[in-house]
């Protein structure tokens, strides 16, 4: 199941609030002039991204709010839903919402998810078509067409399209590796010339892992040598030299030592305190040899002071370039060393994808060929078929094409796409004599949505969009022709789900269901609502699209004639659609 399940409107236009059901099948939407049928249209379009406009807030509310629920089972759909995270609800539910504020502000959302407009409009291309309004009309976009051309012989051409596809993403992958490597011959050499540069740089260097925690040590040692020497020097006078006026610690310590020495046969406790006077001393004379020696080496040199700054400043330059640390810088090296190597050598796998690349480009060449001549033979067909639907549409002058073109790089090589060289477009001319024009240069809505009939009676088994929506597609049509565009209607309806809004009984009498737009004016308040009608309302309703406000027998009675003959209509398209 494929199809529209839910429209709900609330505060937009004329509307207060509203919620509409519909079914598979031709839903029809009839109203009264002025009754508010194109709001309808209005808000769909805003509800699948079209550019917001508060002026559609009802007066005197603050936002309006308009939700689409789809029910939907398209993988390419799947696909692009969770790309972004999006989750479908039970049942393949997919609603769409959009809120419009009173300041401009506008939020889609997709099952709940605040998302933005431009996502809301690639998926919208997978549910829904609009024609009447020309922001949504798929035949508007000239790069649609070549998918629709292939739809109408997929059957024919799928294979060899496949192949084409596969042949070309090898042949864009052999390009990417190529141009990786080479680019052209002035990019190439100025990325090898860069590398040599930075490798030798940082080779210069010869930089050693934990070199700058060393220097930055010996510096700060240097620039504190004189505090440094001063204080050594003292403490050595102080332990071991003396002063002219006091004896040197060691010498104190020694005579203490001593004395203790003779008196600690007496009692224990004075032999461990003499033995822990001479531990102290003779630690103390080790620590004084060690600050000795220290203070021999201590040397104030402001040449290698200036040589660690200097080093410290080249490392510092290294480390703004390559990395934050000489590890990062060493690791950088490896990286553009391996990367310079790769290029040097890398001559032969040039030499190899340069032949794959044109081997790949003969193929594609010839595969492409060979669709395209295909397709210009489906062409035909097609431009046969779409002028006699449109003949019998009213459109009895009209002349259709199908344009091919090609496109060729600067060194006049085929430029190939996923879909190999054609480029088309359709061209029509609605009038004898005018010439041949892209299909979006037609003005008239009626023309456009009579055009997309035509296309859709032809592609329909095999068109994927689940939902069309047709306005203004009986626009300067009547009698004869406004039956057949009903008849049509019913055909697409067999495989997707139609909302048309109609004023002509021709085409009403083939709903599978019908509504009923309405305007009332309530307290000097404006509303539009909208009814489904029954059977008896649905007699009604075409005898006054037959005959106007009044009703008289005669209308009822040929309104009940034309709903019997579109119900026996359908059941023999029915018939025919089993067999």
């Amino acid at each position: 199941i494929k199809m529209l399940l839910d429209l709900y409107i609330e505060n937009f236009a004329l509307i207060e609030k509203m919620r509409v059901s519909f079914t598979n099948g031709l839903n029809i939407l009839t109203g009264e002039t002025g009754a508010g049928k194109s709001i309808l249209i209005d808000a769909v379009n805003m509800a699948i991204g079209l550019r917001a406009d508060k002026n559609f807030i009802r007066t005197g509310c603050e936002k309006s709010t308009i939700q689409l629920i789809f029910q939907c089972n398209q993988p390419a759909l799947n696909d692009v839903l969770r790309d972004h995270g999006i989750e479908f609800e039970n049942d393949q539910i997919l609603i769409l919402t959009r809120e419009l504020y009173i300041n401009g502000r506008s939020v889609s959302r997709i099952n709940d998810k605040i998302v933005t407009v431009s996502l809301v409009r690639e998926i919208s291309k997978y549910l829904i078509d609009i024609h009447g309004q020309h922001e949504h009309q798929s035949l508007l976009y000239s790069e649609n067409h070549i998918d629709i051309l292939d739809s109408f012989a997929y059957k024919e051409i799928d294979a060899l399209k496949a192949e084409i596809e596969e042949k070309y993403q090898l042949f864009k992958n052999q390009e990417r590796k190529l141009a990786s490597l080479y680019g052209n011959e002035i990019e190439r050499e100025r990325k090898i010339d860069l590398l040599r540069f930075q490798v030798n740089e940082i080779d210069a260097c010869k930089l050693i892992n934990n070199e700058e925690e060393t220097l930055l040590t010996e510096r700060n040692l240097l620039a504190n040598s004189e505090k440094i020497h001063e204080v050594v020097s003292q403490s050595y006078e102080y332990l071991f030299d003396g002063t002219d006026h006091n004896k040197s610690l060691i010498d104190i310590l020694g005579h203490i030592a001593s004395d203790f020495s003779h008196v600690k046969d007496y009692d224990p406790t004075l032999a461990d305190i003499s033995q822990g006077l001479y531990e102290i001393l003779y630690k103390l004379e080790d620590l004084t040899r060690d600050i000795r020696q220290y203070r021999d080496r201590i040397e104030f040199d402001p040449h290698v002071l200036n040589e660690i700054e200097n080093r410290l400043d080249i490392i510092n330059s290294l480390k703004r370039k390559y990395g934050k640390t000489i590890d990062d810088i060493l690791s950088y090296r490896h990286r553009i060393h391996s990367e310079l190597e790769e290029i040097l050598n890398s001559e032969e796998i040039i030499q190899y994808l340069q032949k794959d690349i044109h081997q790949l480009r003969d193929e594609l060449l010839s595969l492409s060929e060979k669709l395209s001549e295909k397709r210009k033979a489906i062409s035909y067909e097609l431009e046969t078929k779409v002028m006699k639907e449109l003949s019998s549409l009213n459109m009895k002058s009209v002349t259709f094409k199908v344009n091919f073109s090609v496109q060729f790089d600067k060194e006049h090589r085929h430029i190939f796409t996923a879909n190999g060289i054609d480029h088309i477009e359709f061209l029509i001319s609605t009038n004898p004599g005018e010439p041949l024009k892209p299909l979006s240069k037609i003005v008239s809505g009626g023309e456009m949505s009579r055009i997309m009939l035509a296309f859709k009676t032809i592609l329909a088994a095999v068109d994927n969009i689940p939902t069309l929506i047709f306005d203004e597609i009986d626009t300067g049509i009547s009698g004869r022709t406004a039956t057949i565009v009903g008849e049509k209607l019913a055909l697409i309806s067999s495989t997707h789900q139609i909302l048309c809004i109609t004023h002509l009984p021709q085409i009403a009498l083939m709903a599978d269901n019908h509504f009923y737009i309405v305007k009332n004016s309530i307290e000097g308040h404006t509303k539009t609502n909208v009814e489904k009608l029954k059977n008896n309302e649905r007699i009604d309703e075409l005898a006054r699209l037959l005959g106007g406000v009044s009703l008289t027998q005669l209308t009822i009675e040929h309104a009940k004639e034309m709903l019997e003959q579109g119900k026996t209509f359908k059941e023999n398209l029915k018939e025919k659609m089993k067999k």
